[in-house]
């Protein structure tokens, strides 16, 4: 089951706040997050993960439906990187990394 933006809100909720005040909390940050990737930054949050955009170049590609080669555009994709304590927290601890 995937956490939704309404699930967030809900738990904020959880933390004393009102429901409209954790409405716009949620907002506010996911908006700030948008408009930061937006303008191409990239976005770092500490102990969780950094947001990046990359660059796809130009390339060629083909049809699954039809089997006919087409080219696709340029465009830039959002990618995630978690940080160590993250993947320390979903992994658990790794006593073969040194």
């Amino acid at each position: 089951m995937a956490l939704t933006k309404n699930d967030i809100v809900m738990k904020v909720h959880e933390l004393g706040f009102t429901k409209k005040k954790s409405v716009e909390t949620v907002e506010s940050l996911l908006e700030i997050i948008k408009k930061t990737l937006e303008s191409g930054e990239d976005v770092l949050i500490s102990g969780f993960g950094k947001f990046c955009v990359k660059n796809k170049k130009e390339r060629r590609g083909r049809n699954p439906a039809t089997g006919s080669d087409l080219i696709l555009r340029q465009r830039k994709v959002v990618t995630f990187k978690c940080s160590g304590k993250l993947r320390e927290k979903i992994n658990g601890p790794n006593p073969t990394r040194r």
